[in-house]
């Protein structure tokens, strides 16, 4: 199950310059939460959007991870990834089912350029065995703690989507330059 995060202010990227809600600014003919959700839909997997506003990121992931319980694992998608690619998605969820955490470990970004070094990106898998503790999530600091518990499992993956998130405005006129790069069209 995806679990796409959509309840955050976007504070920064008014405070770059960026104007209204960072999830509706307009990328390539779309907004951003709507690229994302494009490929969320296009990976094939369940998803639930949580939408409701949260104090913060933690109470956000509890309230969708209890809403989707019975759910054998737990993608956490922040609903600022736009370039995020489907296959990607597919690969993180396909991982073994005995790994709790599951964090993509962005090797390379293919027509996105290059990757310095690798970095850690999203979404992070949980398995169900971390659901009452997703659960218990409070607070702006999100799953971190959790992650840290558990030991995370890095899995590789060549998709610089999964670390570019629009947090300022600098951040998405950096998106629009990249999502010219891409050899298919997101918006449409």
């Amino acid at each position: 199950m995806v679990i796409v995060l959509a309840s955050g202010r976007g504070e920064r990227f008014v405070a770059s310059g960026g104007s209204g809600a960072k999830l509706q600014a307009r990328l390539g003919g779309c907004s951003v939460l709507e690229h994302t959700l494009r490929a969320v839909q296009a990976s094939g997997l369940p998803w639930h959007l949580e939408a409701a506003m949260h104090p913060g990121m933690g109470d956000s992931i509890a309230a969708g991870v209890r809403v989707t319980a019975g759910s054998p694992a737990w993608l956490i998608l922040p609903g600022d990834l736009p370039l995020v690619q489907p296959e990607t998605l597919r690969q993180i969820a396909q991982a073994p089912q005995s790994l709790d955490v599951v964090v993509p470990l962005v090797t390379s970004g293919h027509a996105e350029g290059p990757v310095n070094g690798p970095q850690r990106g999203h979404p992070v898998r949980f398995s169900a065995r971390c659901g009452p503790e997703l659960m218990q999530l409070t607070g702006p600091q999100g799953a971190a703690a959790l992650v840290r518990a558990w030991g995370e499992t890095l899995w590789p993956v060549q998709d610089a989507g999964c670390i570019l998130d629009i947090d300022t405005l600098e951040d998405l006129h950096r998106a629009e330059r990249l999502l010219g790069l891409r050899s298919f069209p997101l918006a449409g």
